[in-house]
């Protein structure tokens, strides 16, 4: 699947998305750390989203099922799907991390990078679900599917006190310190991580049952 992906070149829009989006947002940044991996969090989000879904879509029906033949059950194809979006997403979390450094001026430390990849690793997750329960696995017609990722990408960045993307860039936008944050900020990578497993599961159930 990652193979198949990286020929495909479908990972390159995402990715130069994200590489722009964080090249803008944080460009001759000499703020406070967290508030600037806020904004490369909520790129992040975004990219995540179109990424999974670009790799969910690398196959027409006939195809997929083929894979899932050669994989042994849907399961396998679908858990292939998450690894690999995994896989990319901790990419963009490292080109994340650095890119804000070297694009802007910052006292960087320990505390910084964690808090950093966490919020990516939140995004990310709750991308990913988004991504899944809005692929062709679950809709047939991409119109619907894009309508449906933005209304969430949206309610998952305009959800207060409910949605963990909302939570955390509001957080991020309101300390100056990345240690007074990292638990709270653990917390909700590790809610958007069971948000990830749902949608997986969601998102499964679905394709069974079309299948």
């Amino acid at each position: 699947m990652f193979t198949v992906l990286l020929l495909s070149q479908r990972y390159l829009a995402p990715l130069l998305l994200f590489i722009g989006l964080a090249a803008v947002l944080t460009s001759s940044d000499t703020g406070p750390l967290p508030a600037t991996y806020s904004a490369v969090a909520g790129a992040m989000l975004l990219c995540s989203t179109w990424l999974t879904m670009a790799l969910v879509g690398l196959e027409d029906a006939p195809h997929r099922s083929i894979v899932v033949v050669s994989a042994g059950s849907h399961l396998r194809t679908v858990l292939g799907s998450v690894a690999t979006a995994a896989v990319w997403c901790l990419l963009l979390t490292g080109a994340g991390l650095a890119l804000p450094l070297l694009f802007g001026t910052h006292t960087v430390g320990p505390a910084d990078l964690v808090l950093g990849t966490e919020a990516q690793l939140t995004c990310a997750f709750t991308g990913m679900a988004i991504g899944f329960v809005c692929s062709r696995l679950v809709f047939r017609r991409q119109g619907y599917a894009l309508v449906v990722a933005l209304a969430l990408l949206l309610a998952a960045m305009l959800g207060k006190g409910v949605s963990p993307v909302n939570i955390l860039l509001t957080n991020l936008q309101h300390t100056s310190k990345s240690a007074d944050v990292l638990g709270s900020t653990g917390v909700l990578a590790v809610t958007a991580a069971v948000l990830l497993v749902a949608g997986t599961a969601v998102t499964h159930a679905i394709a069974v049952k079309k299948s």
